[in-house]
């Protein structure tokens, strides 16, 4: 559960850099020109140190979950690096809302409808705890949840 919390905190830190990284205006001052991001907007997460994007297309993993696959990829022009910002599992958020800290959202992949997911299952690749995408035509459950801070 310890590592649950701390991926999800991680990732969802690395969300709120990509976001305050792209809306920074060059003037501090300024925020006429900020683009805002609310429910339904399509947006792509960059690591922080590294830059590869959130990353996910139509492949199972072979073990684990055997769910839809999550890497990371360097080509920041990738589509399968899109993902749509959506209510919590059960919960409604119309286009445009604005995000609040402290909200739970999903996030869609945008390709193949199906949501950012985590559980105790180990990554195949890295050993750490696997995230996958879940859900079928953008259904899931309270695992696609995801906190914003």
């Amino acid at each position: 559960a310890e590592g649950g919390i701390m991926l999800r905190t991680s990732l969802l830190c690395l969300s709120a850099l990509l976001i305050l990284a792209q809306a920074a205006p060059v003037d501090d001052d300024d925020y006429s020109e900020v683009p805002e991001v609310t429910c339904g907007s399509v947006i792509k997460l960059q690591h922080a140190s590294t830059g590869y994007m959130l990353h996910s297309h139509d492949v199972k993993w072979g073990s684990g979950s055997t769910q839809q696959s999550v890497t990371a990829h360097k080509n920041k022009d990738d589509f399968n690096s899109l993902w749509i910002i959506r209510g919590a599992h059960g919960v409604d958020c119309p286009q445009g809302t604005r995000l609040r800290e402290g909200q739970m959202i999903r996030l869609t992949h945008h390709a193949t409808g199906r949501n950012l997911h985590s559980h105790g299952h180990q990554s195949p690749l890295s050993r750490q705890q696997e995230v996958s995408c879940f859900g079928d035509d953008r259904e899931g459950d309270h695992g696609d949840d995801w906190v914003i801070f």
